[in-house]
């Protein structure tokens, strides 16, 4: 073998293990139970969201750390924004 056919494999072996790193399993080549996992975590997170949404709107600007509108937003962020409002940004209430 030539140097330059070696070098030629070796580029070609490169390119192989970088585009088998980096892709990502479509939904159709996903097993039933990552598809149930992805479905769940999905519906657990909105359902947080919401929660925390709807405890947002019941209170009082008083009872709220900061700006309603600002924790609204904040709550939009994935699973850190819910837990971050319950933790953060309610005022006990005595």
């Amino acid at each position: 073998m030539t140097k330059l056919t070696i070098n030629k494999l070796a580029k070609d072996n490169r390119k192989k293990r970088r585009g088998k790193k980096n892709k990502k399993p479509t939904w159709s080549e996903l097993s039933t139970g990552k598809k149930a996992g992805v479905v769940a975590m999905g519906t657990a997170q909105m359902a947080l969201a919401a929660t925390a949404w709807r405890d947002l709107a019941k209170r009082s600007a008083a009872e709220i750390r900061g700006r309603k509108g600002l924790w609204a937003a904040i709550i939009a962020i994935n699973w850190v924004g819910p837990i971050a409002y319950f933790i953060r940004g309610r005022r006990a209430v005595a």
